[in-house]
């Protein structure tokens, strides 16, 4: 595993999740009380929680990084 760990997240702030060849940009919109957040996709524009992309696990090619 690379790049940043959740814990340093922030609201705002635009992100790269690649898992299992899939890469998403998303930008955090809300941290939840659970310790998930609420994102937004920056090419889609649909909202879900980062947890969601990570359900089935952290593949051999997991990556989390900021993006500008």
């Amino acid at each position: 595993m690379a790049g940043i760990s959740f814990d340093v997240l922030r609201t705002g702030k635009k992100y790269r999740l690649t898992n299992y060849g899939e890469t998403h940009d998303f930008v955090i919109e809300q941290v939840l009380s659970d310790g998930d957040f609420r994102v937004k996709d920056l090419l889609t524009l649909e909202r879900y929680r980062l947890k969601d992309l990570i359900k089935y696990g952290k593949g051999k090619d997991f990556m989390l990084e900021d993006i500008v």
